[in-house]
């Protein structure tokens, strides 16, 4: 298995639970196609650099998991259908 680095940037006008269920979505379907969670670091609400989709701000997340090489396809396949997701980014750490 390859270890990955996500981030991810959430719509920041959802509530809170909505926040949550989000980033348990994205970390179970990790762990559904045989992956491993290491670890997932919410940062919160966050200035953007420029606007997306209208929004300053953006609820950040970055998550680290190991996991074969097609989960980051399923994965980034999932980021594009979300509407919830203003962006992402998903990089394979070396060893």
């Amino acid at each position: 298995m390859r270890k990955y680095e996500t981030m991810y940037i959430i719509d920041p006008t959802l509530e809170e639970e909505a926040i949550h269920e989000v980033v348990e979505r994205f970390s179970n379907l990790i762990k559904d196609q045989g992956g491993e969670v290491e670890k997932i670091d919410e940062w919160g609400k966050r200035r953007l650099a420029y606007p997306i989709k209208d929004h300053r701000e953006g609820y950040y997340v970055v998550m680290n998991f190991s996991a074969e090489a097609d989960v980051p396809q399923e994965l980034e396949r999932v980021y594009k259908i979300t509407d919830s997701v203003l962006r992402y980014l998903i990089i394979r750490e070396d060893d």
